[in-house]
């Protein structure tokens, strides 16, 4: 029995392929006016369906509905938005210099689609992290492979019964499912994966696509560490430092993982951060209804037990019924902690005293390279030394999460954190072949 459903699954996968690829091979998706098509299309479907992404979102997270049409909806109409305004611009072929041994001759720089391409979105922002690359793969003129998350449910159902009332049924197809439809999608030869989530999925994700050599984009993630030095206004760092962590319930890969305090920094911020939580969450956070909640109970047991080592500041308090987890500040947290052994991913922040910025630089590059890395501080040598001698998927000072919604920055990550990036031009880029064309006249 499981060995036809087996069957079943990767014939389902074989036969969504084909008729995806035999609509590239016709050509269909090419002309700049499909593409633009497409685009208004997926936005008339945020804003005639909002309300019902917004409470699927909820069902699956918990999640208020205006945090959630900010980060789901309203990201991604700015990345549509962006995209549909200078697309024609972008394709536009680049003229590129020939060397006077080859002259009279003509060169250029085309961008032409890849093809079939696959995307596993993930379950912590599971309505953007599907559509924004989405976003890249149309404009460039593929045709795509969405696969939703099984771990947000509701949300999954809602892309699948809506996406094909919009968009072209014959260039774009959902595919609902867990591990084993996954697992017949990645044993067909798409022309690019790009996968969104943890590292040990990402392993096997790439390790699918190198039977077909198939290039992948990876968005992992990793400990995101923040540096606080001396001399700042540390209630408007901690306000700004809570509100990228305990955005979505902690669930965001870019959230601020951990805090180096430099100096005697410390417990003015701790201080400062229990009363950021207050301001943001009020004195009982589960009764905001902005406040959101952990995607299921695996994780919710998880992060529970990293509770076990450093003083609590706030927070901590939990209830599993509700895989309801308080935004929680640590301090005195010793290095070797559980919790400073793997990427958070919820609402708990550790503080760890660190005597200096050179020691604060060398924690920062004696583990992975993270995904993002931020900094307050009022040195200008200070923010040199960490362009300089760190390695992060970005370097954001004063504000943390913030640069995901500038569309001319590229986002992805670097070594454990992934590979390649997106949004804006950048996704061109990564759903294209930037072709070579020489022209040498024959007289």
């Amino acid at each position: 029995m499981a060995h036809r459903l087996v069957e079943a699954l990767a014939t389902d996968a074989d036969s969504v392929v084909k008729r995806l690829r035999a609509t590239f091979r016709s050509g269909r998706t090419k002309p700049l006016d499909w593409r633009l098509d497409q685009l208004r299309a997926l936005r008339t479907l945020l804003t005639e369906q909002s309300e019902a992404f917004l409470a699927a979102l909820n069902a699956d997270l918990g999640k208020g509905a205006t945090e959630a049409y900010r980060t789901e909806i309203a990201f991604t109409l700015n990345e549509l938005d962006h995209t549909v305004r200078h697309l024609e611009e972008w394709l536009r072929p680049k003229p590129a210099a020939v060397p006077d041994a080859f002259l009279p001759a003509q060169a250029r720089v085309v961008r032409d689609p890849l093809g079939v391409v696959l995307i596993i979105a993930p379950w912590n922002y599971p309505l953007q992290l599907a559509l924004a690359p989405l976003v890249g793969a149309l404009a460039a003129g593929n045709t795509a492979v969405v696969k939703p998350s099984e771990l947000a449910p509701a949300t999954s159902a809602a892309i699948a019964r809506l996406l094909p009332r919009y968009l072209d049924r014959q260039a774009v197809a959902v595919v609902e499912g867990a591990v084993p439809e996954t697992s017949a999608l990645l044993e067909q030869r798409f022309d690019h994966i790009f996968y969104t989530g943890n590292g040990a999925v990402g392993r096997i994700v790439m390790a699918a696509a190198a039977k077909h050599l198939t290039p992948v984009t990876l968005e992992l993630g990793g400990k995101s560490p923040v540096v606080v030095e001396p001399g700042v206004d540390l209630a408007v760092t901690a306000q700004r430092i809570a509100r990228g962590k305990f955005l979505n319930a902690g669930q965001t890969c870019v959230a601020p993982d951990y805090v180096l305090a430099v100096g005697d920094t410390a417990p003015a911020l701790a201080a400062e951060l229990a009363a950021a939580v207050r301001a943001a969450h009020g004195d009982d956070p589960a009764g905001d209804p902005e406040y959101g909640r952990i995607v299921n109970e695996r994780h919710f047991d998880r992060l529970t037990a990293l509770l076990g080592e450093g003083r609590v500041v706030t927070g901590a308090s939990h209830d599993r019924a509700t895989r309801y987890l308080a935004p929680t500040v640590l301090a005195d947290v010793p290095p070797a902690a559980p919790v400073m052994q793997e990427e958070i991913f919820g609402p708990i922040l550790p503080i760890i005293t660190v005597p200096d910025l050179d020691a604060a630089i060398a924690f920062i590059n004696e583990r992975d390279k993270p995904l993002a890395l931020y900094a307050f501080t009022d040195s200008d040598r200070t923010k040199q030394r960490l362009a300089e001698e760190t390695s992060s998927g970005a370097l954001v000072f004063g504000l943390p999460v913030s640069h995901l919604a500038v569309p001319e920055l590229p986002f992805g990550g670097v070594g454990e954190s992934g590979m390649g990036r997106y949004h804006g031009e950048y996704s061109i880029d990564t759903f294209s072949h930037a072709k070579a064309v020489l022209d040498k006249p024959l007289g």
